[in-house]
């Protein structure tokens, strides 16, 4: 008698969802939908999984089949699923709102590891081969990671049918051995990529747009959860408030080589003494070098001094050069001082003996 009155206290709670938990519950569904959108696109786009762990993407993807199994079978979602049978299609689709948000969530990741198998050679990579690190994962190991997953989920999906047909009492037990299961494989989920990312220094096809999404969308569906299941339900939320942590570790390793990237790309100017307004002009190997010097004709095209050995370096065009060879000779006619002139020194209308005369 006080299982069925329990049973119905469930079910009238059902019946009155709050609305605020609802509209944060079908955001944080469509959220977590949206946010693997970029991954996805990214290893299509990119046409290769490089930098993607295939020990990662393993344990992503047997972390969610648990954790989806491990909702299926925690006693509140029973109960929710039970209860269907008594309310109206919208009550009951509110009260699994939290058994489809880790269903959508084992789908899209099931995704990634489709695409991880289909793009993770390098060949067909639509990106340049040096922006490609490190090797490839052999076929051998893709095809592993896909008979793992698949054998894994298999086994985890019979025995929640033989728990739940032959032996119900049990499955108290077996959601909770999921959960730590889903834990644990999530706890070290993160490690391998944290490895293969610090090896490869980019984030190759990661995608950050999607961690920036999902480390802190994790904290609010780990919020969700709590809510929704309270501390009876520690084995389905606390998986991801770990997820979101480790996540936070991968996508700020990521930030940091895709600015250290870019800084190499784009080096800042150097100004000569702080000063803003004069930026440093040390001539690189395929410009001309830049004469620092005083005023002179030709200073605003940037051309040297009169006087100038190889005047051929400073010059890019034949204009330039004939324009500096004029100038050095309107400059040595102008000349009064002999000692100054080039080659010259004393008096030019004297000659002078090599060897004295006695």
């Amino acid at each position: 008698m006080d299982l069925l009155q329990a049973g119905s206290a469930q079910c009238d709670g059902l019946r009155s969802p709050g609305y605020t938990g609802l509209i944060i519950s079908i955001v944080i569904l469509i959220g977590i939908f949206v946010s693997y959108l970029p991954q996805h696109y990214r290893i299509i786009a990119r046409g290769t999984a490089e930098g993607i762990s295939p020990l990662f993407v393993l344990l992503g993807t047997t972390s969610a089949t648990a954790g989806f199994a491990n909702i299926l079978v925690v006693p509140p979602s029973r109960d929710a699923i039970s209860c269907c049978r008594e309310l109206e299609t919208f009550e009951c689709a509110a009260g699994l709102l939290g058994v489809a948000q880790l269903g959508i969530q084992w789908l899209c990741y099931s995704l990634i590891l489709v695409l991880f198998l289909v793009f993770f050679r390098y060949d067909d990579a639509t990106v340049p081969q040096e922006e490609l690190a490190g090797e490839s994962p052999k076929w051998q190991t893709a095809t592993l990671v896909g008979l793992l997953a698949f054998l894994h989920g298999l086994v985890v999906v019979v025995l929640t049918g033989v728990f739940a047909i032959a032996k119900p009492g049990l499955l108290n037990t077996w959601a909770i051995i999921l959960g730590i299961m889903a834990t644990g494989l999530a706890a070290v989920q993160y490690v391998p990529q944290i490895l293969t990312t610090y090896r490869i220094k980019h984030a190759g096809s990661l995608s950050i747009p999607m961690m920036c999404i999902q480390t802190p969308g994790g904290l609010l569906v780990a919020a969700s959860l709590y809510f929704r299941l309270g501390w009876e339900g520690w084995s389905t939320w606390i998986i991801y408030l770990l997820t979101a942590a480790m996540q936070g570790a991968v996508l700020g390793l990521c930030v940091y080589y895709e600015v250290v990237a870019r800084r190499e790309d784009h080096p800042p100017a150097i100004y000569i003494d702080g000063d803003p307004n004069v930026p440093d002009q040390t001539p690189s190997s395929d410009t001309r070098p830049v004469a620092n010097r005083t005023y002179s004709e030709g200073w605003e095209r940037g051309l040297p001094g009169p006087f100038t050995g190889h005047p051929e370096l400073y010059a890019e065009t034949e204009e330039d050069l004939e324009h500096i060879q004029d100038r050095e000779e309107r400059a040595i006619a102008r000349e009064s001082q002999p000692l100054l002139k080039p080659g010259g020194i004393g008096n030019p209308n004297k000659g002078y003996d090599a060897v004295r005369r006695e």
